[in-house]
């Protein structure tokens, strides 16, 4: 946590908001059962756990989680995992599922409906800052930086944006800036972003994080609620609004980015696809990945099942347990099977003569004798048969399984029971 010249922290008097309601469809069946926010990731831990892993380690003590679709797995996950902040120590944490608590049929409209329904929650707290996160990337971000910032330049709101190549930023929202970085204009996924001054092949991409004083975004909250026909979103509503009407001002990842030594890149990722949620799962298992998760100055907290150690059994020149260049948690058996630039999450069982190569095995998975699998990412608890290829035969995995452009197989429990039922 950044000092601030002999002051308290800002985060010490800031509430973290994350808005972790969306299903990520985008990710297929791996959402059918859970919120993209609940998906695992990394070995053990889930796609949220990041957001809050930066609020805690920015010195951050009270946090709300704001749930809606199918949030059962991922309270349960943060129940858990992030029940240790305590109200006696001036902390909190609050799990604000859609209730229905402004109307009987009205359930959160939008991101910042999120926010306004739980107004007075918010309020018994009074932080004075908040600090609304997205609940669905991959990234590790000092937050009182952004917070001093937002101070320092007495913007109304400060919006956390990526440096993109100008001409990839056409699927965001996009800061048109001054020199200065105060925002003149909010763009839409346009097909022409604009530069920013001093890199003008660089356009400034919303990352969808946001610090306000809290009695100016109970304002705007309320000023949006009363609007007909606001769709009640930051990035439709809210945001574009206060750019017009009053001081937003870009803060740049790259100013708060935390990084070990070992990391030379400013590390963020939306896992949104089955593609790339695959990619940054297996580029983990690079010597030196471009995200470093050992890093322990900036730990990545989760709930930890009590498992037993990972083991690896038989060693004959056929069946020989082993693992190459992957990640494997606790509770994780490899019996005469080989493992090869792979994830496998706690209580995977690979069994004799099987073979996983860049392979994100979620909890709970067997694979049985003799399996070969290939560029597949595989759901919890499914049982893969004896025997069965993935990843040789394009045209067959395409009829069996959800294969992506990139040639990646997505397993779930139900496609096999269909596969046995053929």
């Amino acid at each position: 946590m950044a000092e601030r010249n002999g002051h308290a922290p800002l985060a010490r008097d800031a509430m973290a908001y994350v808005l972790a309601g969306g299903r990520g469809s985008r990710l297929l069946e791996l959402t059918d059962k859970r919120a993209k926010p609940a998906v695992f990731f990394g070995g053990k831990t889930r796609i949220i756990d990041f957001a809050l892993s930066n609020a805690l380690n920015s010195g951050i003590r009270r946090i709300a989680v704001a749930t809606q679709y199918n949030a059962h797995s991922l309270i349960r996950h943060l129940q858990r995992g992030w029940s240790f902040l305590r109200p006696e120590r001036n902390e909190s944490f609050d799990v604000l599922p859609a209730s229905q608590r402004v109307s009987e049929s009205h359930w959160y409209a939008g991101t910042a409906d999120a926010i306004f329904q739980n107004i007075d929650i918010i309020a018994s707290y009074a932080p004075k800052h908040i600090v609304v996160l997205a609940g669905d990337h991959i990234y590790k971000m000092d937050y009182e930086l952004m917070l001093q910032q937002h101070v320092e330049s007495g913007a109304d709101v400060t919006i956390g944006c990526l440096e993109v190549p100008r001409m990839e930023a056409t699927g965001f929202g996009v800061m048109h800036v001054d020199g200065k970085d105060n925002v003149l204009s909010f763009l839409e996924k346009p097909a022409d972003p604009p530069g920013i001054p001093d890199k003008p092949e660089i356009a400034l991409a919303s990352m969808g994080i946001y610090v306000f004083e809290t009695s100016v975004l109970f304002d705007q909250l309320r000023r949006d609620a009363a609007e007909p026909g606001s769709s009640r979103d930051f990035g439709k509503d809210i945001i574009p609004w206060m750019v017009a009407n009053g001081k937003a001002v870009a803060h740049r990842f790259t100013a708060s980015c935390v990084r070990s030594a070992r990391e030379t890149e400013a590390y963020w990722r939306d896992v949104g696809t089955i593609d790339a949620y695959w990619r940054a799962n297996i580029d983990l298992t690079d010597i030196v990945p471009a995200l470093d998760i050992y890093d322990r100055s900036w730990p990545i907290w989760t709930y930890a099942e009590l498992t037993a150690p990972a083991k690896f059994v038989h060693d004959k020149e056929d069946r020989r347990g082993m693992a190459v260049n992957s990640l494997i948690a606790g509770d994780c058996i490899v019996s005469g099977g080989s493992v090869r630039r792979s994830l496998l999450f706690t209580g995977v069982r690979i069994n004799s003569y099987a073979a996983a190569d860049r392979a994100v095995i979620l909890p709970y998975v067997n694979v049985g004798r003799s399996a070969k699998l290939k560029k597949v990412v595989i759901d919890r608890g499914v049982r893969i048969p004896d025997g069965l290829v993935v990843g040789e035969d394009p045209e067959l995995d395409a009829k069996r399984f959800r294969r992506t452009d990139d040639g990646v197989c997505l397993i779930t429990q139900a496609m096999i029971d269909k596969l046995a039922a053929t």
